[in-house]
């Protein structure tokens, strides 16, 4: 497998300091420092985190940061992915990343589509969760049969604008480790006759050591049905797997002891309304984001959801689920957590959508990675115990997506 090394990001050396995307201006230096003053903590309230002995952790966690710990902050470095040239298959779009962490790094699988129309996945890793390490020059995943495509016709190019591009493939991808596996939810999308729901697994070492010998996927939606937006726990419930399949206008999950049991026979029997919200901003939900995320209080959903004033903008919530009966809605977010008001969330193929399909918690701080204008790849982190304590509040006026200005 090729693979395209991609310079490892410099670490921040002076304290308050942030590095800047390459399409923003610097700011004045007396404006710099008029801010650097306002946003410092004082140093008599910095705790510096211990570090683990067993495990490297991301350069992140290992610097000082003047981020409002209670907010969810788009990382200066957005966007971490964008579109490659020289690569036909991704020189398009590169979007909706799945993440995982493991073997000391975060693991992407993105959506990719370039001049053919098919989704593709590829392969990217962060070591500290923000800047990009590493890339892959090919695709690592494919959907059988998305070669067999019949090309670009007018009506093709509306559903590839209606789906996020293109008119075949996998799409969407949610990434879980349970045991020595990984298995990968998809959308299997063979234009608006066939959204269904896919299935397919790796075992961790070949992952880890990049043999892509992913089993052969399996529908596990049934035939003649639209579906998106499923996503598997990243670990057993009462000791069986459980796949959660629709958020509106209730939660809807199945129990499995074996995910053998799809045969392309068998099916998940599920189902969506549009069911407006009146009074909240999630006039209505979507669907589920990343895989739950496990914490004390409960599972952390992320979701995605449009307001009645804008619907043509996709914003993202959470909830916070009951442990042991997750279809309970403990906490619920009162107001969005992460908004497309970014210049990359508004220039691309489709303006105002953001979109998540992976989060992971390293010593309790949160990256969540989305997609922005279904164009590129980005990331926002909040540390998670702030998070989840403004969440259960009922107070949540701080529970939003901020960028700091950057400091010189």
């Amino acid at each position: 497998m090729a693979r395209e090394k991609v310079p490892k990001q410099n670490s921040i050396k002076k304290k308050g300091s942030r590095r800047a995307p390459s399409d923003r201006r610097d700011l004045k230096k007396s404006s710099s420092k008029s801010k650097e003053k306002k946003l410092r903590p004082p140093k008599s309230k910095v705790v510096r985190r211990p570090q683990p002995k067993k495990r490297a952790v991301p350069r992140r966690q290992q610097v000082k940061t003047t981020s409002s710990r209670s907010s969810l902050e788009k990382s200066q470095q957005n966007p971490i992915l964008k579109p490659h040239g020289e690569h036909p298959w991704e020189s398009y779009q590169t979007f909706n990343p799945a993440a995982l962490y493991s073997g000391d790094k975060i693991h992407l699988l993105y959506r990719a589509l370039g001049e053919d129309g098919i989704s593709r996945l590829g392969y990217a890793a962060s070591r500290d969760g923000l800047g990009i390490t590493e890339r892959l020059s090919e695709p690592v995943y494919t959907a059988p049969k998305a070669e067999d495509s019949v090309g670009f016709d007018e009506l093709a190019f509306r559903i590839a604008y209606e789906s996020g591009g293109g008119w075949g493939g996998c799409e969407d991808p949610r990434m879980v480790q349970i045991d020595d596996k990984i298995f990968v939810i998809f959308v299997a999308f063979d234009g608006w006759a066939s959204v269904r729901i896919g299935l397919t697994s790796i075992k961790l070492n070949d992952f880890l050591r990049k043999r892509w010998k992913w089993t052969h996927p399996v529908l596990i939606s049934p035939p003649g049905q639209i579906h998106k937006n499923w996503v598997l726990f990243p670990e057993r419930i009462g000791g069986k797997y459980a796949i959660l399949h629709s958020i509106s206008p209730k939660i809807l999950i199945d129990y499995f002891d074996t995910l053998d049991h799809f045969d392309e026979k068998k099916f998940i029997k599920s189902g969506y309304a549009r069911v407006e919200r009146k009074g909240a901003w999630d006039n209505f939900v979507r669907g589920a984001g990343p895989p739950p995320i496990r914490t004390k209080h409960g599972w952390l959903l992320l979701y995605h959801a449009t307001e009645k004033k804008e619907d043509h903008k996709y914003k993202i919530g959470a909830m916070l689920l009951d442990l042991k009966n997750p279809t309970k809605v403990l906490y619920r977010s009162q107001k969005p957590i992460l908004m497309p008001d970014e210049v990359y969330e508004n220039e691309g193929h489709k303006a105002g959508i953001i979109y998540s399909c992976g989060a992971v918690v390293i010593d309790d701080q949160l990256f969540v990675y989305y997609g922005g204008a279904d164009t590129v790849a980005c990331v926002a982190t909040a540390d998670l115990g702030e998070f989840l304590k403004t969440l259960m509040s009922k107070k949540q006026s701080e529970l939003r997506a901020v960028r700091k200005p950057r400091l010189s």
